[in-house]
């Protein structure tokens, strides 16, 4: 992959950045479900194509994007102001604690590092992109409780078990589970990834959905296909 990625209405230089685009932040771009957000935090925006989706999507929104990797903070800088978003789009180097907002937030977002425990990767730059402990769960989960609205809603895609921690520990926080979405690779594959969305208030059944990115090796399945077209020149 070079390092232009190019989408329908804006386009992405990913040089320099220890992570690139990948299905993970794609897919949650692409199927955040939230009803009209009018602001948007992006927690590790990388390039910032997960914030540029959503600005994409949400024409209202104003979109916060903190990201503590300077590089990738000074290419998703250059890549917000290079877009149709910029004057929506608002950059921050540092750690999500770090962000100094008056407003909440309806809609919090991550396509967190997820490696707990287990720092094998040489790359300190890669290291800090997609390893973390469970610490940074805890306090992204007392981050979201204090600045979500009441009816705001956080959404992150994970690993099955590390998801099962957050719905977990988010419950205990007073972040009740509203949805999954169970990822697979085929439809005869094992779950790859949740995407989960938590919340302030309680709701008396949770929605399950499933979602398969390809029909056969090679072919994008119907359902990814769809929720892409928007975005994907191919599609």
């Amino acid at each position: 992959m070079g390092s232009i990625f190019r989408f329908k209405e804006f386009e992405v230089n990913q040089q320099g950045c220890a992570m690139k685009i990948n299905t993970d932040g794609v897919l949650l771009g692409a199927t955040v479900a939230a009803n009209n957000p009018t602001r948007i935090l992006d927690i590790g925006t990388g390039t910032g194509v997960i914030a540029m989706m959503l600005a994409q999507r949400f024409t209202d929104a104003q979109v916060d994007a903190v990201e503590i990797d300077e590089e990738a903070f000074k290419r998703s800088t250059d890549n917000f102001q290079n877009s149709p978003f910029k004057n929506r789009i608002q950059a921050y180097f540092g750690s999500f604690e770090e962000v100094k907002s008056n407003f909440p937030y309806d809609l919090i977002v991550s396509n967190p590092p997820f490696y707990t425990n287990s720092l094998h990767n040489p790359d300190s730059r890669k290291k800090l992109a997609r390893h973390t402990d469970f610490d940074f769960f805890n306090k992204l989960l007392v981050f979201a409780q204090e600045k979500l609205t009441l009816h705001g809603q956080l959404e992150l895609i994970l690993p099955v078990e590390l998801a099962e921690y957050v719905i977990e520990h988010g419950h205990a926080m007073g972040l009740h589970l509203r949805k999954t979405i169970t990822m697979r690779s085929f439809a005869d594959s094992e779950v790859i990834r949740n995407l989960i969305t938590l919340g302030k208030n309680s709701v008396e059944s949770t929605i399950q959905d499933d979602f398969i990115i390809y029909e056969e090796k090679g072919v994008y399945s119907a359902e990814y296909r769809t929720v892409l077209k928007p975005f994907f020149l191919a599609f």
